[in-house]
């Protein structure tokens, strides 16, 4: 075998063993972001934001299953431009902010939907439950790339709203939430 032909072997095997390498997935912390819920009372809708929640990230678009997200959510801090309705948030009734200070979702493994769009299989605990809850989004990436997403919650699975406020011809059960989660690489 000569000397070119030795090392044209060697390049090739050498690119065959990166190809089979798994990926490496990069850790992101939140650099900024909104968390928002959407529902209604009475037929009105009405729109809250957690200003104070955190998210960390691990993820390499080609791999998404190998991908890690840790979003945690201080329950006191919901706000929804009504005190009243702050105030009804925090108590036993609905987010119990005396028992559960905070929320917490958690998802390992992302599917691909294509497009950079990606569904996160997770579990959230909210209340001391734990159900699982879909966030589907749209990856932007970047040097801070950007996670645009969506999910359901069904409040009265984790208990929210329950008793007197259970109807759901005042409060429906779904509650839509949107986040967008600008990162940054983890220092």
């Amino acid at each position: 075998m000569t000397i070119r032909n030795r090392s044209l072997s060697l390049a090739l095997a050498t690119a065959l063993v990166a190809a089979a390498a798994p990926a490496v997935a990069a850790d992101y912390v939140q650099s900024s972001g909104a968390l928002s819920f959407a529902s209604e009372y009475q037929g009105e809708t009405f729109v809250g934001l957690f200003p104070d929640f955190s998210s960390t990230l691990s993820f390499d678009p080609t791999a998404p299953q190998d991908a890690k997200l840790d979003v945690t959510i201080p329950l006191a801090t919901a706000d929804s431009k009504n005190g009243d309705r702050d105030g009804t948030l925090k108590t036993a009734d609905f987010f119990n902010v005396a028992k559960f200070a905070q929320a917490r979702y958690t998802a390992s493994g992302f599917r691909s939907l294509g497009d950079d769009r990606y569904a996160a299989d997770g579990t959230l605990e909210l209340r001391g439950i734990k159900k699982p809850v879909t966030l589907t989004f749209t990856w932007t990436p970047g040097d801070r790339p950007v996670l645009t997403g969506n999910a359901t919650v069904k409040r009265l699975d984790f208990g929210v709203g329950a008793g007197d406020w259970g109807d759901v011809s005042i409060i429906p059960n779904d509650v839509a939430v949107s986040t967008k989660v600008t990162f940054q690489p983890k220092p």
